[in-house]
């Protein structure tokens, strides 16, 4: 089995493709030990010590190394980490753990006027930008619309990558500005 690595955006973060989905829907974001115990790989590749993110898209796995700690240290040990499971054809997720469920964090109050609007920022978020951020690793998830301001959330390489601040403003505000006048401004939470 022959693993591709791609860097990302954020230098801290690698994006491993493993050749074989991932995850069949959604996305989902370990960002501490703790939340890694719903899954035996993101487990394992926190057990490593120098993990301080693992995120899992549709045909990758994304992990954020500690700072400090350099990539060709760290690279191989991440690689037999994930050759070994996807290779023994392990689960993802624990039986039972109901970690396939992910439960997002508490959106904005839509205002009801805001409906045409809102189905347009989703629709644009949808189609365009999490395709494009998919590609270097992260996620960013639509929270909510408030007097012209978007709130999102950024998980994956995104989430502290340097170059966030610029695609979120210079990348996704631009185009949801272009598409939708009413949007005056886009913010990460």
């Amino acid at each position: 089995m022959l693993i591709e690595t791609e860097t990302t955006p954020n230098p801290a973060t690698l994006k491993f493709l493993p050749g074989d989905a991932v995850m069949a829907t959604g996305t989902r974001d370990f960002a501490s030990p703790e939340e890694a115990e719903a899954s035996p790989l993101a487990e394992a590749l926190f057990s490593l010590g120098d993990v301080v993110g693992v995120f899992y898209g549709r045909d990758f796995v994304s992990v954020t190394a500690a700072s400090g700690i350099e990539w060709g240290d760290l690279k191989p040990e991440v690689l037999g980490v994930l050759l070994d499971h996807f290779a023994s054809g392990a689960p993802l997720f624990r039986p039972g753990s109901a970690a396939e469920i992910a439960v997002p964090a508490e959106d904005f109050a839509d205002d009801p006027a805001d409906a045409e609007i809102v189905a347009q920022i989703r629709e644009l978020i949808e189609t365009r930008v999490r395709p494009a951020v998919a590609r270097d690793g992260g996620d960013i998830v639509y929270r909510g619309f408030d007097k012209g301001k978007v709130f999102l959330a950024m998980h994956g390489a995104c989430s502290g990558c340097p170059s966030s601040t610029a695609t979120l403003k210079q990348g996704i505000e631009q185009l949801l500005k272009h598409y939708v006048p009413e949007v005056t401004e886009v913010r990460a939470i």
